[in-house]
Order: C-alpha cells, then structure tokens, then sequence
C-alpha cells in the first residue's frame, strides 16, 4: 500500500475567515463547509495541487493552544514554490502575512512567513 498524504488540518478561532486567506493567498478552492456533530465548524479545501487542507474551530468544549509561527520541534510548516520570492513575499504581506526568516540561499533561495493563525509557511524559489 502506497502511503499518501491524505490532508493537513488547520484550526483557526475564526476557520471561515482563515478559509478565505487562503483562498487568496494561495488559491485553494473551498471544497464544503459545515458545522459538525462535535460543535466546530469544518472548512475542508483543496489546494491547486490536489491536497486537501481542512480548517476547523475548537470542538464543543475543546480548549486549544496558541500557535506557533516560530522554528520548533514536530510538525513545523509546510512549503510552496514560488516562482518570484520577492514579489510573492509583497503579497502575502499585503494578506497579513509577516516574514520572519529570510531571504536566503541562492539555489533554492528560501523564507518563511507567519501567516493568519500561527500558521509557518516556507516559500521556495529553485534555480531558473
């Protein structure tokens, strides 16, 4: 058996406002939105390249943690490619992104960004 990603989960205080960040940011498609059984409200989505990224609330009686934007151990961010580092980094910012490590490297030049909810995202621009 072949093991395959199957999603990422995301859980945001505010998951349709988080939705429609990433809607923008990054173009992933709403998929379905609803409140689940459990109380929390469960955005599933679906990036351009097929993977599905679910975005939900706190279920009833769940206190959740802060995020964490910063480098740490377990599950730390995930990556996109860029084709221009700069002018996606003006973009994201504009969306309310911040950068917080980089530009670096030459081939790939790489940052990263706290993006809504703690979320860290590295950006990877390869060689041309």
């Amino acid at each position: 058996m072949a093991y395959l990603v199957n999603h990422i989960h995301l859980k945001s205080p505010d998951p349709k406002k988080a939705a429609d960040w990433w809607v923008r940011a990054f173009n992933f498609s709403i998929e379905s939105d609803a409140v689940r059984d459990s109380g929390d409200r469960f955005i599933r989505c679906k990036s351009e390249g097929g993977l599905a990224v679910n975005i939900s609330g706190a279920r009833t009686g769940e206190t959740l943690g802060q995020g964490d934007a910063t480098a740490h151990h377990g599950l730390e961010h995930f990556g996109f490619d860029s084709e221009n580092l700069e002018a996606d980094i003006e973009r994201l910012e504009g969306l309310g992104a911040k950068l917080v490590d980089g530009p670096r490297g030459d081939a790939p030049r790489i940052c990263f960004l706290a993006c809504p909810d703690d979320v860290r995202i590295e950006l990877i621009q390869w060689a041309s």
